[in-house]
């Protein structure tokens, strides 16, 4: 069913910050890689950073230095730290492991200039 649920989504100001949590509902979340997604109006789904079991993380171009992804297994949550948030940020982030077909309703984030 439903393993993953993702939240923090609001409206800031360009130059504002967010931080997005992705929510498993079981310990496999702990083994697995995660990654957070994003799909802009009229656009395909793109990847933004993914981070793996041990805490190794990755980010697209895009958002190097501006955005950090975390994780806490204790607590099944992914996060993801938005900084210095531009209006091409504005999409719906989404999370999920890497080469799933599954995606949730992700979280709407809309970014203002």
């Amino acid at each position: 069913q439903v393993q993953l649920v993702e939240s923090g989504g609001g409206l800031v100001q360009a130059g504002g910050s967010l931080r997005l949590s992705c929510v498993g509902s079981g310990s496999i979340f702990s083994i697995k890689p995660i990654g957070w997604y994003r799909q802009a109006p009229g656009k395909q789904r793109e990847s933004v950073a993914v981070i793996t079991s041990g805490g190794i993380a990755d980010y697209a171009n895009s958002v190097k230095g501006r955005f950090t992804i975390s994780r806490d297994n204790a607590k099944n949550t992914v996060y993801l730290q938005m900084n210095s948030l531009k209006p091409e940020d504005t999409a719906v982030y989404y999370c999920n492991t890497p080469g799933s077909s599954h995606w949730g309703q992700g979280t709407q984030v809309t970014v203002s200039s």
